[in-house]
């Protein structure tokens, strides 16, 4: 499973469903909908400011987390965004793997 973070930016229409809707109502539909893929989803949080719900969730693939996007963001009620998380673990993986490697043109 791969783990992301889900950045969601309400339209007009998506504020307006979480007003009349409340919040649980929300964090539910979204469990379903990530659930559709095979995803689990971690942590639901609403926020103030340019995005309005951020979430953790575990995809079996980026494909799935690629699939939730589009087709949140073609429902046209929110823009979604889809950020690959990593763990410590793995960044020593990545520092140790990049060792001895150039970027291209150096």
């Amino acid at each position: 499973m791969s783990k992301f973070l889900m950045q969601v930016s309400l339209t007009q229409d998506g504020t307006r469903g979480v007003a009349k809707d409340g919040g649980t109502k929300r964090r539910h539909a979204a469990e379903q909908f990530f659930k559709s893929v095979g995803g689990k989803l971690e942590a639901f949080y609403f926020a103030f400011g340019e995005t309005d719900v951020f979430a953790i969730v575990d995809f079996p693939d980026a494909v799935s987390a690629a699939a939730i996007s589009l087709a949140g963001n073609g429902a046209g009620q929110a823009s979604v965004k889809a950020t690959v998380l990593i763990t410590p673990e793995e960044m020593d993986q990545a520092a140790q793997k990049s060792q001895g490697l150039r970027s291209p043109g150096a």
